[in-house]
């Protein structure tokens, strides 16, 4: 059987519209009401013919509705807020590939927001998502400005914190510890004999949990009573395969019998390897270099980097379930049993070590 043919009388000539089609005109070109075409965007129970007329309108017309408005009559939207530091790290990139892959899976999509290391600028971001009314929330680290906490508190919404394990969350937390990650770090390095062993890292303080490595790296550097700690902050955040090089000349003039060298990143290790080779030196001959992250570059490197590897994607894949199932719940996601999700971690050794 054909499609029914819409009534004559009401062909609208789409050829002389300059702006975006609106939902009355959707409802002129069928032959309906706006009630009825608001019926069948909603979903709800509609005569076949009327619905396929409806549709048939829609496309004609090119016709999106309005989200933000279907956001304020229902009182939910489609959107899943996501606040990450950076892009530029392929590990944040990955995250965000988990979250898309689960929550667009349940009909939900992503409004993303860079802060670039700022809390200001992460303050100014979760005030703008919020007035879209999403969902629930995923916002990377656990360290916040007071605002920006209690905008997250009242908004009524499910919220996960990534990348931490905070003691008290503002909601739920998908994470690990970064401190007990480097500490683990400092001491395989120790196991494999090292001992004049460094830190190198960027010198904000904005980056939450390169600080953290930092403190863990200290507090091992103590428990193996190794002496002062050697360390070389340098470079804002996010920090890259740039600053590497410098850190590690830094290192070398005031520590020049420095034998093992624990960085920030993966990236920076990278840097530091490749201004061992312009120095002459072997990497680990001469100085080992571990990084932290597991990027690519860690694989492709010569030597290859020993480091820290984490699930970034499993971290994204992990808070969209958590997400998901305190929607499914109507509750917070503490009340959904992921007040605390722990990811695992492990030590990839490698050439560079």
């Amino acid at each position: 059987m054909g499609k029914p043919a819409l009534p004559a009388a009401t062909t609208l000539d789409t050829t002389s519209l300059v702006a975006p089609a609106r939902m009355s005109d959707v409802a002129r070109l069928a032959g309906v009401s706006k009630m009825t075409v608001s019926r069948v965007l909603a979903g709800h129970s509609v005569a076949l013919a009327t619905r396929e007329r409806v549709q048939r309108a829609i496309d004609e017309l090119a016709y999106v509705p309005d989200a933000a408005a279907g956001a304020l009559s229902s009182g939910r939207s489609e959107f899943v807020a996501v606040v990450v530091p950076s892009l530029s790290s392929s590990n944040f990139s990955a995250t965000v590939q988990g979250l898309t892959a689960t929550l667009e899976a349940a009909g939900l999509q992503l409004l993303l927001g860079v802060t670039d290391y700022d809390p200001l600028r992460e303050e100014r971001l979760v005030r703008s998502l919020l007035r879209h009314q999403p969902r629930c929330v995923a916002i990377t680290g656990a360290q916040h400005s007071a605002a920006t906490r209690t905008l997250l508190q009242r908004s009524g919404v499910p919220v996960v914190e990534m990348w931490d394990l905070p003691a008290d969350p503002i909601d739920g937390a998908v994470g690990f510890s970064n401190a007990l990650a480097a500490r683990k770090m400092v001491h395989f390095l120790v196991e494999r004999g090292y001992r004049r062993i460094a830190f190198l890292g960027g010198a904000s303080d904005l980056d939450r949990r390169g600080i953290d490595r930092l403190k863990g790296y200290r507090q091992e550097i103590r428990a193996q009573a190794l002496g002062e700690p050697r360390i070389v902050r340098l470079g804002d955040s996010p920090i890259t395969m740039s600053h590497g090089g410098p850190a590690l000349d830094a290192l070398l003039k005031t520590w020049p019998d420095t034998d093992a060298v624990m960085c920030v990143s993966d990236e920076s290790a990278f840097g530091a390897i490749m201004q061992c080779h312009r120095r002459g030196l072997s990497v680990p001959g001469d100085i080992a270099i571990a990084g932290f992250g597991d990027f690519e570059v860690a694989a492709c490197s010569t030597p290859s980097i020993t480091t820290v590897s984490v699930d970034a994607q499993g971290i994204g894949v992990r808070t969209g379930e958590a997400l998901l199932a305190a929607l499914a719940n109507n509750s917070s996601v503490a009340a959904a049993g992921s007040k605390h999700v722990k990811i695992d971690y492990s030590v990839v050794v490698r050439e560079s070590t």
